[in-house]
């Protein structure tokens, strides 16, 4: 009975978290890729921790704009979804489990540290590109990209200290995947808890920054997009998150680059 009580008040809280732990699409995506470059505004090295410091408030008063009406209907697609896969991440991530074998290949050549370093390494070669170019749109950038990583990162790592969901690998093997949610431990500064994904977080950071400023020809965003997708997916075989995790990730990693860093409409 006492166990039956603490898994409803877990999921009270997590219903009362939901719409503050979310910030969906909040517009209509559909003429993203005929879209001109976003156009440059003052950014450097210099500008790069103020910057962030100015984006903080619209990304953690977007809970007041949806409790006033705005980005309503977005926001209830989104909420949908993610519930929906909160619901089949025990089915899907004890499949990955049972067949964890079969993704032995992919999961040594998409380990962690290798999409980390694949995500550090791609920028820093493009802004040296532009740097040798004298380049200063590509340089922007990059420098733009670092700035929406940052910003989706300290959302993403705030609520994993706040819903401290246990990773798939820390479940044991003769468990089932349950109830999930504040169960997790880990060191606070990294994000204690496995919602949402960091990975996810910041490889649609990236793609979101460079799909948006390279819009042409078509195929940078199928590519952008469709790295960061695998990203995506490569925590689940390495049981490093949940589905919900991923959409969540990559929701706000979109999100906070194409709405709030390049503030584009």
């Amino acid at each position: 009975m006492w166990q039956l009580g603490n898994v409803c008040r877990k999921r009270a809280w997590l219903e009362l978290l939901l719409p503050a732990l979310m910030l969906p699409l909040m517009a209509q995506v559909n003429s993203l890729p005929d879209a001109p470059p976003a156009p440059d505004r003052p950014v450097s090295w210099k500008l790069l921790v103020p910057n962030v410091v100015h984006d903080q408030k619209p990304i953690w008063l977007f809970p007041k704009s949806v409790a006033e009406g705005e980005h309503l209907k977005p926001t209830l697609v989104t909420l949908s979804i993610t519930a929906g896969l909160v619901a089949a991440d025990p089915s899907v991530e004890s499949y990955f489990r049972a067949n964890r074998s079969s993704f032995s290949s992919f999961n040594q050549n998409f380990s962690g540290t290798n999409t980390t370093l694949a995500m550090f390494a791609f920028p820093v070669a493009f802004y040296a590109l532009g740097q040798a170019r004298k380049d200063p749109y590509a340089k922007h950038t990059v420098l733009l990209a670092t700035e929406a990583v940052v910003d989706s990162e300290l959302l993403a790592t705030v609520l994993k200290d706040i819903d401290r969901r246990t990773l798939p690998a820390q479940v044991p093997t003769a468990n089932k995947f349950g109830d999930s949610w504040f169960e997790g431990h880990g060191q606070w500064y990294r994000g204690i808890g496995s919602f949402p994904s960091g990975h996810a977080v910041a490889a649609f950071s990236l793609a979101t920054i460079f799909a948006d400023r390279y819009p042409k020809p078509r195929w940078h965003r199928y590519l952008a997009f469709g790295l960061a997708g695998l990203v995506g997916f490569s925590r689940l075989p390495l049981e490093a998150h949940y589905p919900s995790d991923v959409f969540a990730g990559a929701v706000l990693g979109y999100t906070i680059a194409h709405y709030v860093v390049l503030r584009m409409p």
